[in-house]
């Protein structure tokens, strides 16, 4: 039984010197002491220690391998002096529908600050016994010129990292993984993979060309030398993740302390579904993260399509038609007569544009209502419903021109599309259910100057980037035809 402690004092801190008063189930699956650190991670944000970090210390325990990861804050110096203060434990929290589950995790053997301790996270990357690199570090962080995805080398940041004269001076992951690479194979040359989990189309090779940018552009002397080992002993495979990964609330870590009966200060949360598919293809040893259920795949493409226009393209469907029906969640869309029938429908329209060797689109269809419909967490339809120029044409319209083409009827997504239209008229100096858009002005001009649904569609289109759309009569009117529902507040499927 857990201890209680005094009244009107606070539970100690989670470390391993307070294990022991944690429930035995609640424990790390792993003995923390008997892990090396083997692998480095940039990026020690939540989606990590929900995702990437649990799948490490499955794998461990099932192997008996001793594979722990040293986690390295870009930025972020707080969470590294929280994390040091509990040993590297913290406390994840499965938000499930039938309540909460909590348990520590153990995988993570040190956390670092990139500028800070240059010297230590030197020494890991020219190590031998580290052969994976991963990364969380977003779009953002890989900075890609648009269009091309090559690195752009005036962006400041990197101009500096370039001028550097020190590692502790460099203030990108890409060009401290860069500056790493090039220690290693001047230390040895050991074989290593980077392995990008951060959620973008192609991950891998993108990784791969702004790393390989910097050292192109960099002065090191050696640098064509550093170009041919990465091209033999250097591997980029490409990733799909998948998990929900709310913000950890105060809720959150009020449940974490009472079930542990410590404190954590650093508490994390996720939904119970979670998926990790890699491309098989690695320069040196790597944890057996399989044995958790992550799958390796000569072709992550088609896992990549699917989460892109099923899981997304369905999220941002219940984000317009369940903001027009006044829902705040996807669960609450998903308890309306209509939510399950339309996440069926979305999945059996788009399913035949997804190539062959994914999941099946109608089992996948199943998960996506289970996951959807689990109010315990919490995903605000607004949050999905913002920035929707930039999220529908990726999610919906690769779909909607192949289904033009073949041709084949289109009726869920033209529903989609009105409701998304529909969310773009102004209201209250913002857009009409609260969303944020880039191109809010330029949409909510749309609706002005025309009293024709058709017209407003047409513009719309055409902002997003989507002329051929635009052009396609047939479709504007079948979008537009459907517009005076979700305005009314009625989402017939």
């Amino acid at each position: 039984m857990t201890p209680t402690p005094p009244s009107g004092t606070d539970p100690p801190l989670l470390g391993r010197a307070t294990l022991g008063r944690i429930a035995p189930e609640l424990r790390p699956a792993v003995d923390p002491h008997e892990l090396r650190p083997r692998i480095v991670h940039f990026g020690l944000g939540a989606f990590h220690r929900a995702h990437q970090a649990l799948y490490t210390e499955r794998a461990s325990a099932l192997s008996g391998e001793p594979w722990g990861i040293v986690a390295v804050a870009p930025r972020s110096l707080p969470v590294v002096t929280a994390m040091r203060a509990q040993d590297c434990l913290y406390s994840l929290t499965e938000r499930r529908p039938d309540g909460p589950a909590t348990r520590v995790i153990g995988s993570l053997t040190d956390a670092l600050g990139m500028r800070p301790d240059a010297g230590r996270i030197d020494a890991l990357l020219a190590s031998p016994e580290v052969t994976v690199l991963t990364t969380t570090i977003t779009e953002k962080g890989h900075h890609r010129r648009p269009g091309s995805g090559e690195l752009d080398t005036l962006a400041p940041e990197i101009a500096r990292d370039l001028a550097a004269p020190e590692t502790g001076d460099l203030t990108t992951v890409v060009g401290r993984i860069a500056a790493g690479l090039a220690l290693r194979m001047r230390s040895g040359g050991a074989p290593v993979t980077l392995l990008s989990c951060d959620n973008m189309a192609g991950n891998g090779s993108a990784l791969a060309t702004v790393v390989r940018g910097f050292v192109e552009a960099s002065s090191w002397p050696d640098r064509q030398a550093v170009l041919d080992w990465m091209t033999a002993s250097v591997a980029f495979p490409a990733t799909v993740v998948d998990r929900i990964v709310p913000a950890t609330t105060d809720a959150d870590r009020r449940t974490a302390d009472s079930a542990l009966g410590v404190r954590d200060g650093v508490p994390v949360v996720g939904e119970p579904y979670r998926q990790w598919v890699l491309e098989d293809s690695f320069a040196g040893p790597r944890p057996p993260w399989e044995l958790d259920g992550a799958l390796f795949v000569p072709d992550v493409v088609p896992y990549q399509l699917t989460k892109l226009r099923l899981l997304n393209g369905a999220h941002s469907a219940l984000a317009y038609l369940g903001a027009a029906a006044g829902c705040e969640t996807v669960a609450d869309a998903l308890a309306t007569d209509w939510g399950e029938r339309l996440v069926r429908a979305f999945c059996s329209e788009v399913g035949p544009t997804l190539p062959v060797g994914g999941p099946d689109p109608l089992r996948y269809a199943d998960d996506l209502v289970e996951r959807f419909r689990n109010p315990a967490v919490r995903h605000l339809l607004q949050q999905i419903g913002s920035d929707g120029s930039l999220k529908i044409p990726e999610r919906w319209f690769d779909a909607l021109r192949t289904l033009r083409a073949s041709p084949s009827p289109t009726p869920v997504l033209e529903l989609a599309l009105a409701a998304w239209a529909n969310a773009t008229r102004a209201a209250d100096g913002g857009q009409l259910f609260g969303t944020t858009d880039p191109a809010a002005t330029a949409l909510a001009n749309c609706w002005q100057g025309t009293t024709s649904l058709h017209d407003t569609v047409r513009r719309l289109l055409q902002v997003v980037g989507a002329a051929d759309l635009a052009g396609d009569d047939a479709l504007v009117s079948g979008i537009a035809a459907r517009i005076p529902a979700p305005r009314a507040g009625h989402i017939d499927i």
